[in-house]
């Protein structure tokens, strides 16, 4: 085992055997294969889905499914290829389910519209403004002026980033976190109704 433990150090040993290492549980060979592959893989799926954080998950989990699933593996043609198929179908299926969630709120955000529209619902329609605002209220000071920065001032992420003395990178982070927390708290119907406020 140290002899094997050697050769994958030294990048000398092969795929084939570096998969027949893994079946056996061997970590050296996982870790080679991690570092052989993962920034390939990395590129490909960046490339078809355009999202850092999408991709470092689904690279997290390809990788945690190889060691789980370990002894079932089983090779039809080369690593690269198998490793290429399963991060392609992983793609694949955040692909679709956007597409079936997109769907989705677009049907909601017509439901929205109509729930709000019309001068017989503005007291209902105030009153679920004001559930909004107390939300957005409630958010961590930090997150919260990013969000009114993007929301009420109309500011880009370069704007708010120059203002506020911090990174682009985070005020992504923040508006993506306060959308996310407000989605939780809101609810769909809700949530749509703020979205179609911004």
């Amino acid at each position: 085992m140290f002899y094997f433990f050697n050769l994958i150090q030294s990048h000398d040993i092969s795929d084939h055997d570096l998969v027949l290492l893994l079946r056996q549980g061997n970590e050296g060979a996982y870790t080679e294969i991690y570092n052989r592959y993962k920034w390939l893989l990395h590129a490909h799926a960046y490339k078809k889905l355009g999202d850092r954080d999408a991709t470092n998950d689904v690279i997290q989990e390809l990788f945690t499914n190889l060691w789980i699933k370990r002894e079932d593996i089983v090779l039809m043609s080369t690593l690269s290829a198998y490793l290429y198929t399963a991060i392609r179908n992983r793609v694949l299926n955040i692909i679709e389910h956007r597409e079936v969630e997109s769907k989705y709120i677009d049907s909601l955000s017509d439901f929205a519209t109509q729930y709000t529209g019309g001068t017989d619902h503005l007291v209902r329609k105030n009153q679920l403004s004001a559930i909004i605002e107390k939300e957005i209220a409630a958010l961590p000071p930090k997150m919260r002026e990013v969000f009114e920065l993007s929301r009420k001032s109309h500011l880009s992420h370069k704007e708010i980033a120059k203002k506020l003395q911090i990174s682009e990178e985070t005020v992504k982070k923040q508006m993506k976190n306060a959308l996310k927390e407000l989605r939780n708290r809101l609810g769909p119907l809700l949530y749509l109704i703020l979205l179609s406020k911004l």
